[in-house]
């Protein structure tokens, strides 16, 4: 089965009157079976900084909640893996190898550069690429039978200008700010598994002011799962993405 690729940078800005207001990319959510060990292991192989439950990279949050064994992994999901990119693959394999990772595959390069793939203790796959220009968290992977149609979802909820990746016309890019990370939908025609419950549970934006965001994202058919409501000191809502995944959006505590 021949496989097409579509790659997309989120900008952070939207394009005039798309949106309410600016959206920032905000977080990834992972299951685990315990937190702290989550974000510190996340923190220590990929060298973010650990917070409690969360760890940091950039102005990505990893958020860890916990859940009993037995829980579905990444693979098979419409979110298929995350990725991160580090100055020496060949070292990072060497780390890997000594800390005891499950490594999926062995280093290989094409056209974007080198990458493998490695799967962290609770099933989230992870796609660990060289890409000088973007350090540390790198992309998240998705899979859709329209790819064309799923990137333009994410673009008019979210904003963004579709480009060319790195001069690759089959891959298409949409970026997230200053970090520049990237999401990826990959084509493949059969139905995938929503992410609800996975290793990889959801995706997370955040709003300025998420009253005036659901608004103008319920105006454009989006389906809320949850009403923005409290949540601590945050405000939080749940929306359906395209292909199953599920969205949390977010207006941060005001500082």
């Amino acid at each position: 089965m021949k496989t097409r690729i579509a790659t997309a940078f989120l900008a952070l800005t939207f394009c005039a009157g798309a949106m309410a207001e600016e959206a920032l990319y905000h977080h990834m959510h992972l299951t685990v079976t315990n937190a702290e060990e989550g974000a510190q292991w996340y923190a220590d192989t990929f060298d973010g900084e650990k917070k409690g439950n969360v760890a940091i990279f950039g102005n990505t949050v990893f958020v860890f909640f916990e859940k009993e064994a037995g829980f579905p992994g990444s693979s098979g999901s419409a979110v298929d893996h995350i990725g991160f990119s580090v100055p020496d693959i060949e070292a990072k394999m060497a780390q890997f190898e000594e800390a005891g990772v499950k490594i999926l595959t062995g280093i290989h390069k094409n056209k974007i550069g080198k990458r493998t793939r490695v799967e962290d203790p609770w099933g989230t796959v992870i796609e660990v690429v060289e890409d000088p220009d973007l350090l540390g968290f790198h992309h998240f992977h998705l899979v859709s039978a329209d790819p064309d149609a799923t990137i333009k979802w994410y673009q008019e909820m979210f904003g963004g200008e579709i480009t060319d990746y790195k001069g690759i016309g089959a891959l298409k890019t949409i970026a997230f700010g200053e970090d520049g990370v990237r999401l990826i939908i990959h084509y493949d025609p059969e139905a995938k598994e929503p992410t609800i419950g996975r290793s990889i549970d959801h995706l997370g934006w955040s709003f300025a002011d998420l009253d005036a965001a659901a608004e103008v994202l319920k105006s454009k058919g989006v389906k809320f799962t949850l009403e923005p409501q409290p949540y601590g000191d945050l405000r939080i809502a749940f929306i359906d993405g395209p292909d199953g995944v599920r969205i949390e959006l977010v207006q941060p505590a005001s500082k």
